[in-house]
């Protein structure tokens, strides 16, 4: 194919991805960033690999820049995930904590 083919691929998925994420409700956000966390691992696995037969001095930029990028999306990821799935844990009771306050205070 050729360049301009490509860009136009390009930029057309960069859309639909848009539209189709801008569409997922926040109950299933999380499922959806456990997902893609999964993709760029192995976007990353695949990159490591390449790296063994990249030739140029180009490529080899190339392949350090995409696993770098790809390892910042599964951290931050992961980061982002523990966090909405930390709004989803109990936290102690207002009577719990005041109690332990009192018995501290009294020790």
């Amino acid at each position: 194919m050729s360049l301009p083919v490509e860009l136009v691929i390009l930029v057309l998925s960069g859309f639909v991805g848009w539209f189709v994420i801008g569409k997922v409700p926040n109950t299933l956000h999380t499922p959806l960033m456990s997902a893609t966390n999964a993709i760029h691992g192995i976007v990353i696995v695949g990159g490591l690999i390449v790296m063994g037969s990249a030739t140029g001095t180009l490529d080899r930029i190339l392949l350090v820049v995409a696993i770098a990028f790809g390892t910042l999306n599964v951290v931050g990821g992961f980061l982002v995930t523990d966090r909405m799935l930390g709004m989803f844990r109990p936290r102690p009771r207002v009577e719990d904590a005041a109690a332990r306050t009192k018995n501290d205070a009294a020790e």
